[in-house]
C-alpha cells in the first residue's frame, strides 16, 4: 500500500466502524447522504462525488478503503457538477452490468482523481481469518461434504452476480443468498427449510460464504459476526463456514464466543 493518509468511505453495517478502529482517529470517514451509517462521518452526496475526491487529495489523503452495504443513489441530475457528470454515462454502464461492475467504476473514477484504492487486508488483515477451525466444535465429515457441495453452489452463483453464500444440508440446498443478504436467508431457512431434510437425525446442514469468482476483492468482500452466528443457530444448522482469506469476520471474538455458546462451528476452510 502506498504510503500517506487513508480515507474511509463508509456504508451500512458494522465494517466501518472496524476500519475506524484501525487506522485510529487520524483517518477521514465519509459517508453518502442519506446512508445509515455506525461512525461519525462527513456527508457527500454521489453527484459531487469527484469534487469530493478532490477534496480528499488536498487533505492529504493517498488512499481509500470502501467499506459497508452501499445502496444505489437516486441522482437528482440537476446538482452535478461538470467533472461528475462526465463520469455518469460510465456510472449507469456500471449499474445495468451487475453490482460487480458498478464497483469497478467507482475504484476507476476514484483512481483517475490520483488516490489508491486498497482493501481490508491492507489496512486491517485482522478482520479476515486464516485457515483452520475456531471454535470447540468442529466439522464432522458429513459438515465437510456439505460445505463442499455449497462451495460449489456459491461459485456457480457468483458467476452469475447472484450471491455469496448458501445452505446445505445432507447435500441438499435449502437456500441460496440473493439481493434480500444473508439474513434473510437464514431466517427464511429457520421458518420453512427445516422440513425439508431428508433425515431429520442426519448432518444439520451449514451456512457457507465465499466472494464471487473473479471478484475485485478490494471491496465487498462478503462478511459474517455474531448476528449471522445467531441466526443459524436458530434455523438448526450446525455452522458456519466461509473461503479462508476471503471473508469478513466481525467482532471476531464475539462470533467465536456466540458460537461456542450455541454449539457451533465456524471454520475458515481452505478455497
Amino acid at each position: 500500500m502506498t504510503g500517506g493518509k487513508v480515507a474511509i468511505i463508509a456504508g451500512e453495517g458494522a465494517l466501518p466502524l472496524a476500519l475506524a478502529r484501525a487506522l485510529g482517529p487520524d483517518a477521514p470517514v465519509l459517508a453518502p447522504e442519506g446512508l445509515a451509517v455506525a461512525v461519525p462521518a462527513e456527508r457527500f452526496r454521489f453527484e459531487r462525488l469527484v469534487p469530493m475526491l478532490d477534496g480528499l487529495v488536498a487533505r492529504g489523503v493517498r488512499a481509500v478503503v470502501l467499506g459497508g452495504a452501499m445502496r444505489r443513489p437516486r441522482l437528482d441530475p440537476s446538482l452535478f457538477d461538470p467533472a461528475t457528470a462526465q463520469a455518469v454515462p460510465r456510472l449507469i454502464a456500471g449499474m445495468q452490468a451487475g453490482d460487480d461492475a458498478t464497483l469497478r467504476v467507482v475504484i476507476e473514477l476514484i483512481e483517475d482523481c490520483g488516490l489508491q484504492v486498497v482493501g481490508v487486508a491492507d489496512v486491517a488483515p485482522g478482520l479476515i481469518p486464516a485457515e483452520g477451525v475456531l471454535t470447540r466444535a468442529e466439522p464432522t465429515a458429513a459438515d465437510r461434504r456439505d460445505v463442499a457441495r455449497a462451495a460449489r453452489i456459491v461459485a456457480a452463483l457468483g458467476a452469475v452476480d447472484v450471491g455469496q453464500g448458501a445452505v446445505v444440508a445432507q447435500g441438499l440446498c435449502l437456500a441460496a443468498e440473493s439481493l434480500p443478504g444473508t439474513d434473510a436467508m437464514l431466517d427464511w431457512v429457520a421458518q420453512v427449510a427445516g422440513g425439508l431434510r431428508p433425515d431429520p437425525k442426519g448432518a444439520k446442514g451449514v451456512l457457507y460464504k465465499a466472494p464471487k469468482p473473479g471478484q475485485e476483492r478490494r471491496v465487498d468482500l462478503p462478511a459474517i459476526g455474531p448476528d449471522t452466528v445467531e441466526r443459524a443457530a436458530a434455523a438448526g444448522l450446525a455452522g458456519v463456514a466461509w473461503e479462508a482469506g476471503g471473508v469478513l469476520l466481525l467482532d471476531r471474538d464475539a462470533a467465536v464466543a456466540a458460537a461456542d455458546r450455541l454449539g457451533l462451528f465456524l471454520w475458515a476452510a481452505a478455497p
